[in-house]
Formats: C-alpha cells, structure tokens, sequence
C-alpha cells in the first residue's frame, strides 16, 4: 500500500505499520459472509468526481474553507453527529472519507490517549494534511492511511466504528470497500453513515447529480456486505442528511 509519509516520527511509524497490515488485508481471503454477492463492475459516477482529489496539484487548504464552515451542513450540526456515533474514550475509530480531518481532530479528542483514530482517504495530499494537522497540533493517536478504490486498507477488526460522512457516494467499487470496511470493524462494531438525501420531488439538480443514489440503495449494499441496520436517529441540524447505523454481528 503506497501511503505518504508523515513528519512525526510516532505517527510516521504507525502509518508504516498500517501499511503492512493493509497490504495483508488486500492479499487476505474474504470474510465469513457466505451471503455476500459476487464483486460487480464499477458503479456509474458523475464524470470526474473523484479525479480532482487524486489531483497533485490539489490545494487542501481550498477544501478546508469549504469543508469546515457553517454553510456545510455535517459542519454545522457536527457535535450532534458526533454524539450520535457513540464513540467513547478509549475506541478505536476509522474516518474514512476523512477529507481535510474535521470529524479526525474530533474522533482523536473524544477516543483519548487510550484511543486511536485512522484517517482513511483516497487524496495523497488530504493524507499529507491531516499527518501535517496532526503534527502541528501535537495530537499522537492519528494514523493517516492512504486508501484506494477498491479497499479502505485497514488492518482486520482493527476498529470499533468506521465512520463514513458525506463520502459514501464517492465510492466507486462499494461492494469491494463494504467488504474491506466489514473486515476492519470489530464483532459487534459499528459503521456510522452520513450521506445526501436524493429526492427527485425535493433535492436540488446539483445533488440529483452529483449523488448516485438513494439512502434505500446505499443501505441495501451495505448489508450485503453483512452489516445489519441497527439505527437511524434523528440527529439535530440534519435537513439535507441522513444518518444511519449499522452493527457487524
């Protein structure tokens, strides 16, 4: 697994070790969900909607001012999300999908020094942003990872709650990253989505465009990977999400 190096030489270390054990994952056979369909073919995306994060030139600093400002919802009504994912101290929490590391920097407060965090996305330079947030904040229970298309690369039941928000339309092979997701939470884990509400009679062109599918699709592939929906609180502030809750069994 190719994964930027960060500058602080525990976190540098970690992701290192990550690294290794993402790479058994991708070698490893699949879980035991006899019941899982077989891997289809690439999902239909809009065009380009993943390119400009593998961009090299990409400026994370320009996706902070989007990201992280009260004009995005998940910002706005982040606390209530937060308490929502019933992350407690000590957990060991995947943010994938971890953009500029908003919900990270959260995730690392609420786990405590006996948790752990890993940043999960598919943009070298968000990785290199987070590792650089990271370092400068002094925070030491972050793990950037470096993930692809097909797989979040991390270690087996390495986590107790992978956290997905408002990236899950990204994903363009979801049943093989359902799948590499499933294999990292923990028996008895958790996967907490937070995604669009697509509505034809309501949401705006841009989101009908932009977001593949309906919460009822996304849920459906999900527990096909042998998630079972366990929740789906109301979560203050949210208008325009949706947030769901699965448990492994």
């Amino acid at each position: 697994m190719n994964v930027i190096q960060a500058p602080r030489l525990r976190v540098r270390f970690a992701m290192v070790v990550s690294a290794m054990l993402g790479a058994l994952v991708c070698v490893a056979e699949t879980p035991d969900v006899a019941t899982a369909p077989p891997e289809t073919a690439r999902v239909k995306l809009p065009e380009g909607i993943n390119a400009r994060f593998t961009d090299p030139e990409l400026k994370p600093e320009e996706f902070v001012d989007r990201f992280e400002q009260d004009g995005r919802e998940a910002f706005a009504a982040r606390a209530a999300i937060m308490q929502a994912t019933g992350v407690k101290p000590g957990m060991r929490v995947a943010d994938i999908g971890a953009g500029t590391g908003l919900f990270t920097v959260l995730f690392s407060e609420s786990v405590g020094p006996e948790g752990w965090v890993y940043a999960v996305d598919i943009s070298p330079k968000f990785i290199e942003h987070i590792a650089s947030r990271a370092d400068e904040a002094g925070i030491e229970n972050i793990t950037p990872v470096l993930c692809d298309a097909n797989s979040a690369n991390l270690p087996p039941e390495s986590v107790d709650v992978a956290y997905v928000c408002d990236t899950y339309h990204h994903f363009e092979f979801p049943s093989k990253t359902n799948a590499s997701i499933f294999r990292a939470v923990k028996p008895g884990g958790t996967l907490v989505v937070v995604d669009f509400i697509r509505d034809p009679a309501t949401s705006s062109e841009w989101l009908l465009n932009h977001v593949r599918a309906s919460k009822e699709v996304f849920r459906s592939e999900i527990e096909a990977a042998g998630f079972e929906l366990v929740d789906e609180p109301e979560v203050e502030g949210l208008r325009e999400n949706y947030l769901l809750v699965f448990r492994k069994p």
